[in-house]
Parts: C-alpha cells; structure tokens; sequence
C-alpha cells in the first residue's frame, strides 16, 4: 500500500496549443489540493506535439480546425464556447475570440525541457498556456518565448541562447517517441507513477478520484 503522503510521480502530457489540456492542468491541481497531504505529487511536464508538421508561419485557427476536424463554423463557435465554460469554472480564462493562430510548438517544449531542469517547470507551463489562450500571443516567435521565460524568473538572455540553437532538441524528441511508442496519441494523458493512464480534460471530481484510489492500491 502507498502511505499516506508519500511521494507520487504525475507525467502530464500535453501541447501549450491544446486547449484541453490546459483545462486538465486545472482541474488535476485543484484535485491535489483537495486531497492535501494524503499525497505528495511532482508533476513532471512531457512533450507532445499536435501539429509536428505545421510550418513556422502557423495557420488561421478556424482554418486549421475546418480542415483538420471537418467542423462548419456553428460547431467551431459551439466548442469554443463549451472551452471557454469549461475555463470560467476552473479559474482559467479563455480569450471569447479564442486564438488567432494555431503555430508550431517545438521550441516551446525545448524551453519547457530547460525549466525543468532550472526547477521552473509548472511557472513556465502556465505561463505557455496563459499567452496561448488568455492573450493570444505567438507561442511560437522566439521573442515572446524569451519574454515569456523572463516573466517566470528565467534567464532571458539564455531562453534566447537556447532558442537560437538546437539544444534541447534530442531531447525532447526522445520523450516524444517514448510516449508515442507507449501509446499516448492524444492529449492531455496524465500518467501517474508511470502505470496509471488518466485521458482527456476530465472533472476535478474524476482526477480526484482516481488520484485518491492510486495513492490507496498496491504501488
């Protein structure tokens, strides 16, 4: 059995473009927080890339989404909306006019890969995701990536150093290909203690749940 507060690993994999993934980060914190000191969890952030393939210059999202999803425009306004509630419950805001863009997001998880090791993961991913979605920003151009790094205590210059060469980029294709090959294909999947799959933007009741139920089985 897990005791009481001990230790749990949580992988949390997701895109910085993908809105249900930031409203699973949401709701598995407010999860946590209702469970308290039962459990002691370290969210570890993986790479996944919704659209590898898209070019630098992205693409309009009611483009993107049209021809990705075969959606008309009732049903892309009728899902955005449905996120942006989803938000507003958790405490997360969606911008109404939803984003312009969707881009590539590579280098961001190459930033995210360094925060990591800085310690400043969880700040950076929610940083990522709050630009993203509340302020339409280019999670993409490397300017506002370096921006966004230095508004979490990072080290501008060197998000900028990082961002200008290819470090960190083995790296987060590795992890990419692990969770391909583990059989992660959509996100968010949040992975507890490398064993326990929990998929898609669930309720906060729903993570609880199975977060509370993994802490009390066999590890």
């Amino acid at each position: 059995m897990t005791a009481a507060g001990a230790p749990m690993r949580i992988d949390f994999v997701s895109d910085v473009v993908c809105p249900w993934c930031a409203i699973g980060l949401a709701a598995l914190e407010q999860a946590l927080e209702r469970i308290g000191d039962d459990v002691h969890a370290q969210i570890h952030f993986q790479p996944f890339e919704l659209n590898p393939q898209m070019p630098p210059e992205g693409e309009p999202t009611a483009e993107h989404l049209r021809r990705k999803y075969g959606l008309d425009d009732a049903q892309l306004a009728e899902n955005q909306e449905r996120i942006r509630q989803r938000g507003a419950e958790l405490g997360f805001t969606f911008a109404k006019g939803g984003r312009s863009r969707v881009v590539n997001t590579f280098d961001a998880h190459r930033l995210l890969h360094w925060a990591g090791i800085e310690g400043q993961q969880a700040a950076l991913k929610h940083a990522l995701l709050r630009a993203c979605f509340t302020d339409d920003r280019d999670v993409s151009d490397h300017d506002t990536l370096a921006a966004i790094a230095g508004s979490v205590g990072l080290p501008e210059d060197q998000a900028r150093e990082i961002l200008a060469s290819d470090t960190y980029a083995a790296d987060v294709r590795a992890a990419e290909q692990m969770f391909q090959r583990s059989g992660i294909n959509a996100v968010p999947a949040v992975i507890i203690n490398q064993k326990h799959l929990i998929s898609g933007g669930q309720p906060v009741e729903v993570f609880e749940r199975a977060l509370r139920e993994v802490a009390a089985g066999p590890n």
